[in-house]
Parts: C-alpha cells; structure tokens; sequence
C-alpha cells in the first residue's frame, strides 16, 4: 500500500486547527463552546484539517459531532478535509504505546469523530516512553494502515526536538521507511527557533515528508495575559524567569501599540511558511466555496506547515485575515510588505528582550521525577474490550530517555 499512497505534503493543507482548545487546558468549559459554528466557519473560510487527540479531554467527540451535522455532510464531503489524531497518551503521567492500546484507540477515535478512516495518526509525547516502545506503536499503526486501510499516514509528535529527530531516524534505520510526517510543538515562535536550528536538516535527512509547527503562541505562553489558568490550575511548565521576561516583552509591545500575540501569530505564520517550507505542503493553503476566489492551485507551491487553536468564530475570522495577509507576502514573492518588515524589526526587539537566557529556552520534558503510570481503571477498560492486558505491569513503570537524548531538546 505505502507505494501507492501519494506522499502526504501532495494532499495536506499548510493551515490546519489545533482542536486542543476544545479543552480544559484552554477554556474553562469546553462543551460550553459554540464548537459546531467555530468549525463550520473555519470550513467556510478555507480551513480544511483539524488536529486532535484522545488526550485532549472531549476535543475528539467535539469535533466529531461538529462535523457531522447537515451542514457540513452537504456542503464538505468527508473527502474534502483532513482529520489528524494520535494514540498512546492517557494521562499527564499515563501513557500505553502497546499494540493492543493502539488498537482499541484507533478505533475509539473512529467512533469519537465518526468517520471510516483517519487521514494521520501521532505517536503522542513520544519522550515519555522507550524508543522501543515508539518503534513498536509506528510498527502497529502501519500494520493497520495496510490491512484495515483507516489509517494513511503515521508519525510521531512531541516536545524535545532532538528527541524527535533521534527516533525519526531510528524509525528509519530499523524499518527501512521514513516517517510521514513529525510535529513539534513551541519548537518554531518568537521565543525558541530549535525545530529550524536543530531539527529541520535531521528530520529531511530521516525521509521525514511534512513537519508542522504547533503552537505558536507557545501553548499560551505569548500572550499578553499570559497562560491560561483555568480548571487544571497552572499546568504550563515555563519557568518563572521565562514567564517573567515575557511579560517585560508584552509590556515592551504594548508600549507600541502592539499586542504578543498579534506579533507572535504574524511572526510564527509567516517565518516557517518559508523556512519550514522544504518540509511543507503543496495543499491548498485556503480552500474556497468559490472557486473564483482560489488563492493558489494544488501543487504550485510547497508551504511550511502551522497548527493553530482558535477558540471562537471571531478568532478563526482573525486568524484568516492574517493568514491572508501573510499568503499575499510569501506567495506574490515581491518585497516584503511594511507589516511583514515592522513584524520582523518587532520579533528581534523581543528576542533581545528574552535575553541569552531564555532565547531558545527549552524546559525539559518529561520533567523531574516523571513515572509512567497506568491505573486500575485502563486495565479494566482494555479487559471490558476484549483486550491482553499482560504488557501492563504492576505499579508504577519509570520511564528513562537516556536511549534518545537527555530529555531536553
């Protein structure tokens, strides 16, 4: 099947919504959200992939039934977007890569977001487990994508980019195939560029296809009012110092009518839309109901890949209006226009304000005394489903990243 699959930069979108948001990490009450207009407005303004993960609380059964409405199965055919998902974290300190897990959410995905196939799957938060256990979770899903066929693509995402890459070519060496596809998230904004300076020439040379770049705003990190403190209390694992120089960097914006995220969304977009662009996408960047109004064919131009989290239907129009502004910048491939010019002098007098110590700062992940540990109640849940329980162990599983890195990319 792998031969006759086109590779997966040929049918990507470059612009594709983060469903974390659909999440208490990010919103008090996510159900409380009008989730079915903020996807439907995204559809209809040319957004046409949706990241997610059973990780992400109710953000698979969400999206599901968002998409399933009447509007959406009239006017946008399943065909016509991309669902990406992952497999393997439980919990902030659970997680089961093994081949049966792997199996049951598979299929529990399936039904969360009720659909006959998943356009990609993630290994999630590859660093809190073995490489080991990575290769074999990349081995299971391709089993299924060439026998079940609900799966097209595999990858892998994380946090530490050295660790990434590591296990991307790992994943080569052992299984003669390239990974789809590698996401890394806070790895490519206006505080920490290492996805570029650290990650991008081993993951082309691992046969990696696409990488997107996740969170721009560093999961909440830059913006104005800073993290998100909602019902997980402060989750973000920045450190004080980071946070604070943050902050003297928002101030710093604000004193020229600027506002972090603003500059922190224009900057993240438009940078590796070029310079992640070698591991980009050739899909329409904003599809139209029109097609009068196409921006860009399929195929003409390959665009560095952006994951974004919106919240409301007036973040989605937001983001778009800059996407556009940015599409017009990097597409026309004149000169840069005087907001890209004012965005780039802004993004160096905020790095010089993040100093040496927290430019490129990356918090180790796991962090300090990380044990893997999986209840009672994941046994129980695999025994109900007919599932081998025998690779869960009894009590608590540590879990080292020695074999891969040093936990800090």
């Amino acid at each position: 099947m792998t031969s006759q699959r086109k590779p997966l930069s040929k049918e990507l979108p470059p612009l594709i919504f983060g469903c974390g948001t659909f999440n208490i990490s990010y919103n008090d009450d996510p159900y409380a959200l009008p989730a079915a207009a903020i996807v439907h407005h995204a559809m209809s303004s040319g957004i046409r992939a949706f990241d997610t993960s059973p990780y992400y609380g109710p953000s698979e059964e969400i999206l599901g039934q968002a998409l399933t409405t009447d509007y959406v199965e009239k006017d946008f055919p399943r065909h016509t977007y991309q669902l990406l998902t992952k497999i393997g974290r439980i919990g902030d300190s659970s997680f089961d890569y093994s081949p049966a897990w792997v199996r049951y959410s598979v299929k529990r995905s399936l039904k969360r977001l009720r659909t006959t196939y998943l356009d990609v799957v993630y290994c999630h938060d590859v660093e809190f487990v073995t490489p080991q256990e990575v290769l074999e979770a990349v081995r299971e899903l391709r089993r299924i994508r060439d026998t079940d066929q609900t799966i097209k693509y595999v990858g892998i995402s994380g946090y530490p980019v050295d660790e990434l890459c590591s296990l991307a070519e790992l994943i080569l060496k052992e299984t003669g195939e390239p990974l789809d596809v590698v996401m890394s998230y806070a790895n490519y904004n206006l505080q920490n560029t290492r996805l570029l300076t650290r990650g991008l020439e081993r993951l082309r040379a691992a046969g990696v296809d696409v990488v997107p770049n996740a969170s721009i705003l560093g999961m909440g990190l830059l913006r104005k009012q800073g993290v998100f403190l909602g019902p997980r209390g402060d989750w973000h694992p920045a450190p004080d110092g980071l946070r604070a120089a943050t902050h003297k960097a928002s101030d710093w914006l604000t004193g020229k009518n600027e506002r972090l995220e603003a500059v922190a969304t224009r900057y993240g977009l438009e940078s590796w839309m070029q310079k992640g662009s070698s591991v980009g996408a050739f899909g329409h960047p904003l599809e139209t109901l029109d097609p009068s109004k196409a921006r860009l064919s399929t195929g003409q131009q390959q665009l560095g890949v952006n994951v974004m989290g919106m919240s409301s239907v007036q973040e989605v129009d937001d983001l778009v209006k800059i996407y556009r502004e940015v599409l017009d910048d990097v597409l026309v491939g004149n000169e840069p226009s005087p907001r890209s010019a004012e965005i780039a002098e802004l993004a160096v007098g905020v790095r010089s304000i993040l100093g040496a110590e927290w430019t490129d700062y990356a918090w180790p992940s796991p962090g300090e005394g990380y044990v893997n540990t999986l209840p009672e109640e994941h046994r129980k849940l695999l025994r109900e489903q007919g599932q081998d329980t025998s690779h869960i162990k009894t009590g608590d599983v540590s879990v080292g990243t020695a074999e891969v890195g040093n936990g800090v990319a």
